[in-house]
């Protein structure tokens, strides 16, 4: 296996968007990068696969900052823009209610407030009450908190009061539950969390800034999926002089007398000075760093709470097209329960009878995802994590997606019938395809005490030139958390030793 060696070499453990910014980030500091991963496409999570000529995009669907893109592309000398298609959404998504109520979010505040009217005419001083909060909360939550290093307490510790005055010790549902009466819209304001993996009852309200974060930036679609973006990112490390290598799996990351040594990949060491891991950061200290653990032991890593799991059907459709014209792009379709449910995925671990879904129908946007007059989708709902042990998956796999096909039906209906290409994902395929502790959707829960200075830092202590990137570390999961990750990781790094740049120009 070829990889560059020296002392200005750098491993990356992972290709996921975190990991290959990582690498960016660092071909742009003067580091010779070889990215290693074990899959057979980049991306992570948020890479594809192709079921029946559908292109079906595994992980995330929606860019919420697409600044952070352009601003990583900046940092390596390119245009984003140049290099992706991004498209934006209006309305961004469509809630919708086992009542048949509807709530079509989008950034024009007029139109926002009639939606809010429609369902609930006393909410709207609180929704604009709300709005305004979430903005604060904003400029704390990612500006000051998600973009800079937090391995230092005293950093955190400089933005507790601001969190006390935006009470961030209040949920994201109790302080929705404070601004408007109406359940449907508590939810509407709420759930959020729920797309990085967290619990609305127990999260943070500083959560409310996702909806600043819509409003301001909006909701986009990259062409092509989010996998798009992973292979522009690739294109951009090797035009670095940096190089992905897929397929190959990092077994241990070397530590000798407290500094990293490299990477072992079966029998193989590869040397580096510097190493940084995008696996999972409890993947990481439980399995790729050996020996004891100076912060994360396994012991500390089992008091974590995890985020939940998820179980993702995609699926295409044949001659569907120009069919249930009221279905978008995305769609968030409601059980009859929300706290109940919350209760029962992150509290209970009991796989409840009912759902809420996720639905994703790329193909009114993109038709490059399937044959031409067919559909793509893929349907998500949240499930307890494996950590629970009160789910068999490989028993409960085809009745649960007999019960997805069932609440779909009441929306796309009749739908099964047309079905030509099918991939399904539940919490044991997270497991062994992502190395996902418990089979999580998104490591570790962002609870308030497990974020910032509380979760894995972005620089270990556990070997020096050890850092990390990802969901699992500062600031934290989504796309706009893990691009930040390693805007982070730029910050924390030196350049590359200055006469190895000079010798490799030569």
């Amino acid at each position: 296996m070829f990889t560059h060696s020296g002392d200005d070499s750098a491993i990356v453990v992972g290709a996921g968007l975190g990991g290959l910014a990582a690498a960016m980030r660092l071909g742009a500091k003067g580091w010779r990068v070889t990215v290693l991963d074990r899959l057979d496409r980049p991306g992570g999570r948020g890479s594809s696969v192709v079921r029946g000529g559908h292109r079906f995009d595994l992980g995330p669907t929606i860019v919420t900052m697409p600044d952070v893109f352009r601003e990583l592309w900046e940092a390596t000398g390119r245009v984003f823009d140049d290099d992706v298609d991004l498209r934006p959404m209006d309305p961004f998504y469509e809630i919708r209610w086992p009542d048949g109520a509807r709530f079509r979010a989008c950034s024009d505040t007029e139109h926002m407030v009639e939606e809010v009217r429609r369902l609930s005419p006393q909410d709207i001083r609180g929704y604009l009450r709300f709005l305004t909060g979430a903005e604060k909360r904003y400029e704390v939550g990612f500006k000051r908190l998600g973009r800079v290093p937090m391995h230092d307490i005293r950093e955190t510790l400089k933005v507790l009061p601001a969190f006390a005055r935006l009470r961030a010790d209040r949920s994201i549902l109790g302080h929705a539950r404070a601004h408007v009466k109406d359940e449907r819209l508590r939810m509407a304001l709420s759930f959020h969390p729920l797309f990085i993996g967290g619990d609305p009852a127990r999260v943070t309200s500083i959560y409310a800034l996702v909806s600043h974060l819509e409003k301001e930036f909006g909701v986009h679609y990259a062409m092509g999926g989010v996998q798009a973006i992973a292979d522009a990112m690739v294109r951009v490390i090797e035009a670095q002089g940096g190089q992905v290598r897929l397929g190959v799996t990092v077994d241990e990351i070397g530590v000798e007398g407290g500094r990293v040594t490299g990477v072992r990949c079966g029998n193989e060491h590869v040397s580096a000075p510097l190493v940084v891991s995008n696996a999972d950061a409890g993947h990481t200290y439980s399995s790729l760093v050996k020996g004891r653990k100076r912060r994360w032991s396994p012991a500390k890593l089992n008091r974590q709470r995890w985020s939940m799991g998820l179980f993702v059907w995609y699926f295409g459709t044949k001659g569907t097209r120009q069919k249930w014209q009221d279905v978008g792009h995305h769609t968030i379709i409601n059980g009859p329960r929300y706290e109940g449910l919350l209760r029962d995925i992150f509290r209970r671990g009991v796989l409840a009878e009912d759902m809420s879904l996720y639905l994703h129908r790329p193909s009114v946007t993109d038709p490059g995802v399937a044959p031409e007059g067919d559909d793509t989708f893929y349907a998500l709902s949240p499930v307890p994590h494996l950590g629970w042990n009160s789910v068999d998956w490989t028993v409960e796999r085809e009745r649960y997606r007999a019960k997805v096909a069932k609440v779909l039906d009441q929306h796309i209906p009749g739908f099964e019938a047309h079905v030509s290409a099918s991939h399904i994902l539940t919490p044991l395929d997270f497991e062994s395809r992502y190395l996902s502790p418990h089979g999580c959707g998104f490591s570790i829960e962002p609870r308030i005490l497990q974020s910032a200075w509380f979760r894995p830092h972005n620089i270990s202590e556990e070997a020096k030139g050890l850092y990390l990137v990802g969901a699992g570390t500062h600031p934290g999961a989504g796309l706009p958390g893990v691009i930040s990750s390693a805007e982070v990781l730029g910050q924390l790094v030196p350049d590359a030793p200055q006469h190895d740049i000079r010798l490799a120009a030569e």
